[in-house]
C-alpha cells in the first residue's frame, strides 16, 4: 500500500463497537419526498409523506395576514388512513372558505421571500434525476414557482415591488440547483458516513455554507426557537452535479463530481474579487469526486450471519472520495472595469501587512478540512507589464508571513508555478508536471475510503499472507488542496482534472479494479473523466463569467479541437460583453436572492485576531480519527439505511429503460462505441505512446517499484512460476483491447519466437 497512507490506517475495522440499530432513530431520519397543496382563500396546507407513505405530516400557512408570516406545522406522524381522515375533517371545517381547494403535487419547498409588501412561497414544480448515491437519488431543480402567500396582496408600491420581483428572478432557478431528500447533499460523503451527529449542536441539519436558499429558509423564522427543525424545507446548493458509470468487463463503477459554489462572497467577476473582512473568497467551490463499485445500492452490506442474536448491517467499502477546492487568492485586490479595457489592471487595494483577512481564511479551512493544507498558486510571474506578478509577491508574502507562526508539521505548503509561461514556452509537460503535484498532495492528504484494503493487493509477488502492509481500516482524508490562478477558472479547471485524473486512479485502486493507480490519458476511463471535467469547468466559469471555459485540457495537453481556436474568440467577447455590461445587475440579483445587505452592517464588526497566534489551536488537531470515524460509520449504517422504497419504488409500474442507472452516460455511450466495446478495458489506452508515471516521493517509489511502466502495472519479468505467468502481459492479438487478448494475456506463459517457429514448421 501507499507509505503516505499508512499513517491514517491504525485501527482494525474489526475493533470498533458498533451501536444497535435503533427504530427511534431510524424514523427520525426519515426524509419526506411526496408533498401535496392545497389552496383556498384562507390558507395553504401542505401534506408532506415519506417514499413509502407510511409516515405523513401536514403544514398550515396562514393567507389572512398581509405583513406577517404564521406557519403552523403538526409535529404528529399520520398513517395514510389518519392523514385521509384528516383531510376530510378539514374539508367539512373549511366549506364556508371553498373546502381544501384546489389540490397540485409538488416536489419540495425551497423557501418564503419577502421584499416591500407580502410574503410569497417558493416551490419546486419540476425536477429530475442527476445521480445516485448508496441508493439516494439527486436531483436538479428544473423549474420553480412563485406563488404569493396573502390571498388579498395589497401592495402599496407596485413599481419597486414589481422590479424587486424581476430581479429576484434573474436568479435562475431552474439551472444548477440541487437537492435531495435523504442525502445530505451540503457535505462531503467523508462527513456525511464518518459524522452523522455532527448538526446535533446546529440549528440546521445541513453546511449553511453551501446553502443558496439559506436567507429564504432561516430569515422567515429567525424569531423562531431554536430546537425547532423543518425537514419539509429543501436545502438548494448552486453549483455542479454529474454522474457516468464505468463498465468494466462486467462490473460497474460510479463516478461521480459533486461542485457546491459557497453563497459567502459570491457574485460577478470582476465585483467579486480576493477576500472579505470575514475570511470568506470570491469564487469558491468545493469539488468532490465520489468512485463507488455498484456492487450493492446502499452504503452497506447485509448483515453476516448473527452468532449473538444481533443483525448488525457492515459498511460497504466500495465507496471512496477525493475533496478539492478553488477560491480567489485571499488578500484584498479588485479590477476596476470603468473603461472598456478586456484585461483591466489589478489593484492591491488595501495592504495589510499582518494579513488578518488571509489569517480567517486559513484558519477556517484548518477548521473544515484539518491540516495539512497545499497551496497550488498558478499565476504568472513574468510579464511585460505587472498584472497577475503584483498578486505573486503579496500572495507569497502571506504565506510566509502566516507560517513562521505554524508548528513545523502543520505549515501551509506553499507551491507557485507558472503554468501559462511553461505552456507557452514548452519549457516543461504541463500535465506531466501538474500529475507529480498532485501524486505528491493525494500522498500527504489521502483520501476517503470506507473499507480496509482490497485482500488481492495483499497477494502480490506469491504471498498468500497478509503481511503488516495491508491496511485493515477505513482510509481518512486530512486536509486539502487550494488551487487558485487569478480568475480560478481555465488554468485551476485543468489542475483540478489532473488531480481528479490521479486520485481516480488511486481510488479505482482501492476498491480493486485496476492493479496499478496509473491511467493512461487515451483510454476510455480518462476520456469520461476529461468530459467530466469540462462540464464541471464550464458550468462554474457561467456562473462566474457569463461564459464557458477559454482553454481546456486539450489545450495544455497540445491536443486543441480544429475549432477551438474561433470558440475561444467567441468566449472571450462574450466574457468581456457580460463582464462589461451584464455584472451589475447580475451582482445586485445575486445579493437579493442571498439577502446580501448593500449598507455595511456595523452592528457586530468582524474581531480583530491576534497577530501571531491567528489560528486556534483546536483546529490544527487531526480532524478525523480512524477508530472514531469506524464507530461513526457502523452508526450511520446502522441507523440511515433506508433507501428502498425511494429507490427501487415499488408502488410505481415503470420499465428498465427509465431506471436512471440503466440510462446513465457510460464508457459504452462515447462517440464510436458499440456494444461489442463492452468486453473491452476502459483503461488501456487506444494509441501505443509511452504512458507518464509521476516522479514520485522516495517513499511511494519503494511501493510503486514493484509494478514496471506498462499499461497494465503487471510484472513483466519471466518466471517459471504461476504468479509471474499470471502477471505477464504478452500482446498476442492484434487488438490488445479484445476479450481473447485479455485471455491470452492472463492465462497462457510466455513461449519464445524460435519455439513458435519450430512449433509452425
Amino acid at each position: 500500500m501507499p507509505s503516505g497512507f499508512q499513517g491514517k490506517a491504525v485501527e482494525s475495522l474489526d475493533k470498533s463497537t458498533p451501536p444497535s440499530a435503533n427504530t427511534d432513530l431510524a424514523h427520525k431520519f426519515s426524509a419526506f419526498t411526496r408533498f401535496t397543496l392545497y389552496e383556498n382563500r384562507l390558507r395553504f396546507y401542505i401534506v408532506a409523506s415519506n417514499a413509502s407513505e407510511s409516515c405523513y405530516r401536514i403544514i398550515k400557512v396562514d393567507r389572512t395576514l398581509q405583513s406577517d408570516l404564521v406557519v403552523v406545522e403538526d409535529d404528529t406522524d399520520y398513517s395514510r388512513k389518519q392523514m385521509n381522515n384528516m383531510l376530510n375533517m378539514l374539508e367539512d371545517g373549511n366549506k364556508g372558505s371553498g373546502g381544501l381547494g384546489k389540490q397540485r403535487a409538488i416536489f419540495g419547498i425551497a423557501g418564503f421571500v419577502k421584499f416591500t409588501a407580502g410574503w410569497y412561497m417558493i416551490v419546486i414544480s419540476k425536477r429530475s434525476v442527476v445521480a445516485l448515491l448508496g441508493g439516494y437519488y439527486l436531483y436538479h431543480c428544473e423549474n420553480t414557482e412563485m406563488i404569493t402567500v396573502p390571498s388579498n396582496h395589497k401592495i402599496e408600491r407596485p413599481t419597486e415591488e414589481q422590479r424587486l420581483v424581476n430581479m429576484f428572478k434573474q436568479v435562475d432557478m431552474s439551472k444548477n440547483f440541487y437537492f435531495s431528500y435523504s442525502y445530505d447533499i451540503t457535505s462531503t460523503l467523508q462527513n456525511n458516513l464518518t459524522k452523522p451527529e455532527r448538526f446535533n449542536a446546529t440549528r440546521w441539519p445541513f453546511n449553511d455554507r453551501y446553502v443558496w436558499n439559506f436567507h429564504m429558509i432561516a430569515a422567515p423564522f429567525k424569531d423562531s426557537p431554536a430546537g425547532v427543525r423543518r425537514p419539509w424545507l429543501l436545502p438548494l446548493i448552486h453549483g455542479h452535479v454529474d454522474q457516468a458509470k464505468l463498465t468494466v468487463l462486467g462490473r460497474v463503477v460510479f463516478v461521480t463530481l459533486i461542485a457546491r459554489r459557497s453563497r459567502h462572497y459570491a457574485g460577478a467577476r470582476y465585483l467579486t474579487r480576493g477576500v472579505n473582512e470575514e475570511g470568506n473568497v470570491a469564487n469558491e467551490v468545493e469539488t468532490e469526486q465520489i468512485v463507488s463499485e455498484a456492487l450493492t445500492t446502499p452504503f452497506y452490506f447485509p448483515s453476516a450471519r448473527p452468532s449473538t442474536g444481533k443483525r448488525l448491517r457492515r459498511p460497504s467499502p466500495h465507496y471512496t472520495s477525493y475533496v478539492q477546492y478553488r477560491g480567489s487568492i485571499p488578500i484584498y485586490w479588485t479590477q476596476e472595469t470603468n473603461s472598456m479595457t478586456p484585461r483591466p489592471p489589478i489593484e492591491i487595494s488595501v495592504v495589510d501587512p499582518f494579513f488578518v483577512a488571509a489569517s480567517r481564511h486559513f484558519d477556517d479551512l484548518f477548521a473544515r478540512y484539518g491540516a495539512p493544507i497545499t497551496v497550488l498558486n498558478l499565476i504568472k510571474r513574468r510579464e511585460p507589464q505587472p498584472r497577475e506578478s503584483k498578486l505573486l509577491e503579496e500572495y507569497t508574502q502571506c504565506v510566509k508571513y502566516l507560517n513562521q507562526f505554524l508548528p513545523d508539521e502543520y505549515k501551509i505548503v506553499y507551491r507557485d508555478w507558472d503554468m501559462s509561461r511553461a505552456y507557452k514556452e514548452k519549457t516543461q509537460d504541463v500535465i506531466s508536471y501538474l500529475e507529480d503535484i498532485a501524486e505528491v498532495s493525494i500522498q500527504m492528504t489521502g483520501f476517503f475510503h470506507s473499507g480496509p484494503e482490497p485482500l488481492a493487493h495483499c497477494l502480490h509477488d506469491g504471498n498468500f499472507e497478509e503481511n503488516d502492509y495491508c491496511r485493515r481500516s477505513i482510509l481518512l482524508q486530512n486536509g486539502v488542496c487550494r488551487t487558485n490562478c487569478v480568475d480560478c477558472l481555465d488554468r485551476t479547471n485543468a489542475a483540478q482534472f489532473v488531480f481528479g485524473k490521479r486520485a481516480l486512479g488511486h481510488q479505482l485502486y482501492a476498491l480493486g479494479i485496476v492493479a496499478s493507480p496509473n491511467l493512461a490519458f487515451d483510454s476510455d476511463a480518462v476520456n469520461m473523466l476529461t468530459e467530466m471535467y469540462h462540464d464541471h469547468g464550464d458550468t462554474i466559469a457561467l456562473q462566474y463569467t457569463g461564459s464557458a471555459l477559454v482553454n481546456r485540457v486539450e489545450t495544455y495537453r497540445r491536443m486543441p479541437h480544429w475549432n477551438s481556436h474561433s470558440r475561444d474568440i467567441i468566449e472571450n467577447i462574450r466574457r468581456f460583453y457580460a463582464n462589461s455590461l451584464l455584472d451589475a445587475d447580475k451582482q445586485a440579483a445575486i445579493n437579493l436572492f442571498l439577502g446580501v445587505t448593500s449598507e455595511r452592517s456595523l452592528v457586530h464588526p468582524p474581531k480583530r485576531g491576534q497577530y501571531q497566534k491567528w489560528f486556534q489551536k483546536q483546529h490544527l488537531q487531526m480532524l478525523y480519527k480512524v477508530p472514531e470515524s469506524s464507530s461513526a460509520l457502523h452508526a450511520f449504517v446502522n441507523i440511515r439505511g433506508e433507501f428502498w422504497s425511494e429507490y427501487y419504488r415499488p408502488m410505481l409500474f415503470t420499465s428498465l429503460g427509465k431506471h436512471f442507472a440503466y440510462s446513465m452516460n457510460s464508457t459504452l455511450k462515447l462517440p464510436g462505441k458499440t456494444m461489442k466495446d463492452i468486453a473491452y478495458s476502459p483503461f488501456l489506452p487506444h494509441s501505443t505512446h509511452s504512458v507518464h508515471h509521476p516522479r514520485l516521493m522516495a517513499g511511494v517509489r519503494r511501493w510503486i517499484g514493484t509494478y514496471p511502466s506498462s499499461q497494465h502495472g503487471f510484472s513483466k519479468k519471466t518466471s517459471d512460476t504461476k504468479q509471474d505467468v499470471l502477471k505477464s502481459d504478452v500482446p498476442s492479438s492484434d487488438d490488445p483491447r479484445s476479450s481473447a487478448a485479455l485471455a491470452k494475456r492472463l492465462l497462457h506463459p510466455d513461449v519464445p519466437v524460435e519455439e513458435q517457429t519450430e512449433y509452425l514448421k
